[in-house]
């Protein structure tokens, strides 16, 4: 038994390493073909079939700046930088020197970010007003009785919808006389930005109403308190020491739900443009107490992993041009090896994109003092399921959707008709297009076999199945595929949509293209078993740490003297 398992070991050992070694070729691969495909495109006859390339600054070459959302940010961020330094510089000496909290940081940050947002938006800014105060007058009306969850949602979608239809209307619409102020509407579309403003609306109002019903939380205090150093610190009576969690799930007084902190926390200028998503309680209680999740070290370190990860976006951006290909048309061109990787290089570009947009804005509000939840909390190659890809891509969103929508709509009890439904309304969130309707189908369709199959292996029949060798195969074969499907869908959704879909499906799906599809589908299963492997040793260390502090409270037992 013993050579048995030294030989299992050495095998799973070997089998690692080779995994590692495939892997690295692979990126390798992906990382050379792109950019000799690139230069062929950024010099010479095919200069200028690519949309978006700029002069860049690395070794004479044009960079990609083909996507609007990152070239308005890049080049936006020595202002926004600005921003950040007098915001909470002056929040920080008002803090110290003042000892402001509560109201009185509210009314400093309901200031502060209503010159922000009026930069953003010009007279625009009405609009929101309106619409914010309305949602206000309706909350605190009606806030308590049944029927106000069901009034709140019909009021945000509502607008949602009519602000996307009407692009955020015409001052002249509303009378000539009103015409003058269409001239002055800001630098951004306010539309587009109230995306992010509804989700606060809709969570200060049933953040509201549950604390008027007393409804019961769903977290087992106890349990998490003897887990959580800062809710124990808290519990021990160390004012304003309570996790994230605790902050979002516990209700604040109900004097907080105040005007002032309602406004202060909608246009609250760190999260008002990108997020992180923060829900008002947990944003309340860090007005009175701020955050103490992280030291100020944590924080440099946390805004040095962004500046690393910011000069490897500039590298790929200037060596490898993913998104130019993509919107440019000219993928349809390539080889099927060749649009594999456009594919697979432009979700990795969304994905580092979305990572410094959201961490920046994260790292304004740690300075700040405002603890928000990190978005991407892994990295897109180490995701080999759905539920974990949409757990760890703008995870704030995605607890934000469980925390509103899913457990009320009954949660798991009803999951597979729920599915449906939060997705419809992240489509419809993020903008009226089929193309996004169509990826939310598609997502649900996917995620359907899934459920089917971790419900099947949650039962206790497959417990002895679950630790054979079999069981890992068939996991990391099962992951491949979920690989596949997730790249189809977020390439419908986000780049191709449902037309280029056909396309792409015609090159890559004809018999001479077979051994490719092969080929990628062993890649991603080889990229799931070293998925499987970072998590294998990721229990093994939770469970090491487990058995040091059952050891320590073991021996803190025994030091306690007996009294019988």
């Amino acid at each position: 038994m013993v050579v048995a398992r030294k030989q299992g070991t050495s095998w799973r050992g070997l089998e690692l390493y080779l995994c590692i070694a495939y892997a690295i070729v692979y990126e390798g691969f992906v990382v050379w073909r792109s950019s000799a495909t690139s230069n062929e495109y950024s010099t010479g006859a095919k200069a200028g079939w690519l949309r978006g390339l700029r002069p860049g600054w690395i070794g004479g070459r044009m960079m990609d700046l083909s996507d609007t959302q990152w070239r308005n940010f890049r080049s936006g961020l020595p202002a926004l930088m600005g921003v950040m330094a007098a915001f909470s510089i002056l929040g920080a000496c008002l803090r110290s020197s003042l000892g402001l909290k509560g109201r009185g940081m509210a009314r400093f940050w309901l200031m502060a970010s209503l010159v922000y947002v009026i930069y953003l938006h010009g007279n625009c800014v009405l609009f929101i007003l309106a619409i914010t105060l309305g949602n206000y007058l309706l909350t605190k009306s009606f806030a308590g009785k049944s029927a106000f969850p069901y009034l709140l949602w019909i009021y945000n979608l509502t607008f949602l919808i009519s602000n996307r239809v009407y692009s955020g209307y015409k001052f002249a619409s509303f009378g000539e006389q009103f015409a003058f102020l269409d001239q002055h509407r800001g630098e951004l579309r306010w539309h587009i930005n109230f995306n992010m403003v509804m989700l606060r609306m809709l969570s200060f109002g049933l953040d509201y109403h549950w604390a008027r019903i007393s409804r019961p939380s769903t977290v087992n205090w106890e349990n998490h308190t003897r887990k959580c150093d800062l809710c124990t610190l808290e519990a021990s009576g160390t004012e304003g020491a309570a996790c994230y969690l605790s902050r979002q799930e516990k209700p604040v007084s109900e004097a907080q739900y105040n005007l002032v902190a309602y406004l202060a926390y909608l246009l609250y200028a760190p999260l008002y443009i990108a997020g992180p998503i923060i829900t008002f309680n947990a944003f309340a209680s860090q007005l009175e107490n701020p955050q103490r999740a992280y030291t100020k070290k944590d924080i440099a370190i946390y805004g040095l992993r962004w500046v690393l990860c910011f000069l490897l976006m500039e590298f790929l951006t200037h060596y490898c041009y993913f998104n130019a290909f993509a919107i440019s048309g000219v993928w349809q061109m390539l080889s099927p090896v060749e649009i594999f990787i456009i594919g697979y290089g432009v979700l990795n570009f969304m994905w580092l994109k979305f990572l410094l947009i959201w961490r920046f804005f994260r790292f304004w509000a740690l300075i700040d003092g405002i603890e928000t939840q990190e978005n991407m909390t892994k990295c897109l190659n180490n995701c080999c399921d759905l539920e974990t890809f949409w757990k760890s891509w703008h995870a704030s969103y995605n607890r934000y959707l469980v925390r509103y929508l899913y457990i009320p709509l009954g949660g798991s009890r009803w999951r597979f008709l729920n599915v449906w439904i939060i997705f419809t309304f992240v489509a419809i969130w993020h903008d009226l297009e089929w193309r996004l309707l169509s990826w939310a189908w598609v997502t649900c369709i996917l995620w359907g076999p899934e459920l089917l199959v971790k419900s099947l292996m949650r039962t206790p029949q497959m417990a002895g199945f679950k630790k054979t060798y079999v069981y890992r195969e068939c996991h990391a074969l099962a992951g491949s595929l979920n690989i596949t499907g997730l790249m189809l869908a977020n390439l419908v959704g986000f780049v191709v949509g449902p037309d280029g879909m056909k396309l792409l499906a015609s090159r890559m799906l004809s018999r001479e293209n077979v051994p490719l599809l092969l080929v990628i589908i062993f890649s991603f299963y080889i990229g799931t078993k070293l998925m499987l492997g970072i998590r294998d040793y990721q229990e093994k260390g939770k469970e090491k740490t487990k058995q040091g502090n059952r050891l320590k409270e073991g021996l803190m037992d025994e030091e306690v003297p007996r009294t019988d």
